[in-house]
């Protein structure tokens, strides 16, 4: 089994907290969206959305972050001789969660010089790619299209505060149901935990937790907690520890300057 990730993606965190949950063994590939690695032609034809994670067991590939943990379930249940089943207060929060897009969030909180020069970059990647590789053209013009109207929705006020509210409607419902039990969907870790840890993390990296997860202290506990986990401190806490935290970014960042300082000769 092979997974294409990246280790600041949230829905490829979602899913290696799944497999490292579930002592799934992997291949693992970094596929880094910040430098244009997935729009590169090889990975594109095996995934037109350019979207992390993919998951591959064998000729079976996996695309929807959704699809993939339930797939990882299903098998390890199915390897087991166990029959797999989600609760419905499982179920529930998963669908939650992942009907929340952190992307305009992100953005919106992102310093504006850094938005924009990764924006130009990724434009001028989709279009040497769609030179490079005429038969894949009207897939990259997609990715071109859905890049300029990602700037436009950033523009709107509105839209940002929704998306802002939105997920303050989950941390609020996680508050209360985290003042009833200890984790997410019940008294055990199950699958609505992996997929929720990454979005306090992505809190966390853009620097909120003050308004976000210090304000509701059942959530903040909840967070302490799940950091003491295994699979947090191979999935996250090898990126996000002091100095590791910036380690990754600071890389992105230099391959980017460079990229810009040479085009300039």
């Amino acid at each position: 089994m092979q997974l294409y990730h990246h280790p600041y993606s949230m829905d490829s965190q979602k899913v290696r907290l799944v497999l490292e949950e579930k002592g799934v063994d992997y291949t693992s590939y970094h596929v880094n969206p910040l430098t244009g690695k997935n729009m590169n032609a090889s990975f594109f034809r095996m995934n037109p959305s350019a979207k992390l994670p993919v998951f591959q067991n064998g000729s079976h590939i996996i695309f929807r972050t959704i699809d993939i943990v339930q797939y990882i379930d299903q098998l390890t249940a199915s390897l087991s001789g166990e029959a797999a089943s989600v609760s419905t207060e499982t179920a529930e929060w998963i669908q939650k969660i992942e009907n929340w897009n952190p992307k305009i969030f992100t953005l919106a909180h992102t310093p504006p010089k850094y938005r924009t020069f990764i924006s130009k970059f990724i434009r001028r990647v989709i279009i040497a790619r769609m030179s490079e590789s005429p038969d894949l053209a009207s897939m990259y013009h997609i990715k071109l299209r859905e890049a300029y109207e990602t700037e436009d929705k950033l523009k709107n006020l509105d839209g940002v505060k929704q998306s802002e509210d939105e997920l303050c409607v989950i941390l609020d419902e996680a508050e209360s149901q985290l003042e009833k039990t200890g984790y997410l969907a019940g008294d055990d870790y199950t699958l609505a935990d992996s997929m929720f840890i990454p979005l306090l993390v992505r809190v966390s990296l853009l620097n909120l937790e003050e308004g976000y997860i210090n304000t509701r202290p059942k959530v903040l506990e909840y967070y302490n907690m799940v950091k003491k986990r295994p699979s947090y401190k191979v999935v996250i806490g090898k990126y996000f520890n002091g100095w590791r935290k910036y380690h990754t970014l600071y890389k992105t960042a230099c391959f980017l300057l460079v990229r810009n300082t040479l085009r300039r000769y």
